[in-house]
């Protein structure tokens, strides 16, 4: 009997490893989960999981352990840290499904590497809806063998993508794909500022862009859901696209690429949470970008 493990039931983990319950039942198998918020624990229970204690209670009774954790130390912690998973005595493979980043990939998969388990960075792409709904994309690198005997559980929860051996290869497309998404947000912000500040209609604007070649994933999604109706609740943290934001950037500089628009980004994204608190949702850089064209960002609606 196959016996899977995941940590971390935060707003995507819950909905990734609800996706695996029934298939893990199917194959005559369990998923344990383990968080440090009961409440979560309890509910993943409630669909059919087994709670267990610990991250080291997983990695001694799973053969595979998914995680999604928030920030680089929380993982590096839960898998090396005194009673991290990687210190079970059955785990084999243990996916990181975080965006943490390509140096802590490559430190996971040396220090794993002595311990013969097999450490995948698969982060994942299409928020939380995504997650519910089994569409992510998910970006793999790692040992061939073991991404091809995690490839079927990965897809449960969206669409693989093997990225190659490479640790960290994974990591490294995830934070293109979130520069880009990201991206999208602040000069959307700022054509939007322009249109508005010259008497347009914001919604009209909108429904032309989504018709023309100035359509993206900000004008598509973001804005009708959060920015239009003033909510700026579309489910991400600007404090997580922050760390993402930084984490490219070190990764670039370390390379030698210049990314002059990621440090725009990154100056909107530091403005964003000083001025809107340490819970702003990452779209509410277009509040940013709004009061320095002389907008009231605080208005009703657009």
């Amino acid at each position: 009997m196959t016996t899977i493990g995941f940590i971390g039931l935060g707003r995507m983990g819950a909905n990734m490893s609800a996706r695996l319950v029934e298939h893990v039942a199917k194959e005559d198998g369990r998923l344990l989960v383990y968080d440090l918020s009961q409440e979560a624990v309890q509910s993943l229970v409630a669909k059919g999981a087994t709670a267990v204690g610990s991250a080291k209670e997983l990695g001694d009774a799973c053969d595979v352990v998914f995680m999604s954790l928030p920030t680089p130390p929380i993982v590096r912690e839960t898998v090396l840290g005194e009673g991290g998973v990687g210190s079970g005595s059955r785990v084999k493979i243990i996916v990181d499904l975080s965006t943490s980043g390509p140096q802590l990939a490559q430190e996971l998969h040396e220090a794993l590497s002595a311990r013969n388990i097999a450490s995948i960075d698969a982060p994942v792409s299409g928020g939380i809806k995504g997650a519910h709904e089994g569409t992510l994309a998910i970006m793999a690198s790692g040992p061939e063998a073991q991404y091809d005997a995690v490839q079927p559980l990965l897809a449960r929860m969206g669409r693989p993508f093997y990225m190659g051996e490479v640790p960290g290869a994974g990591q490294v497309m995830k934070l293109v794909n979130n520069l880009l998404s990201i991206g999208a947000i602040a000069i959307t912000a700022e054509g939007m500022a322009v249109g508005i500040k010259a008497g347009l209609d914001p919604a009209k604007m909108i429904e032309v862009l989504n018709s023309g070649t100035g359509a993206n994933s900000a004008t598509r999604d973001k804005w009708p859901r959060s920015v239009l109706p003033r909510t700026f609740d579309f489910g991400f943290s600007a404090a997580l696209s922050l760390k993402d934001t930084r984490l490219l950037l070190d990764e670039a500089e370390a390379m030698g690429v210049p990314l002059q628009i990621g440090e725009i980004v990154r100056t909107y994204l530091e403005r964003t949470l000083a001025d809107y608190g340490a819970e702003a949702d990452f779209t509410a850089m277009a509040k940013v970008v709004e009061a320095d064209a002389g907008l009231d960002p605080d208005r009703s609606s657009a």
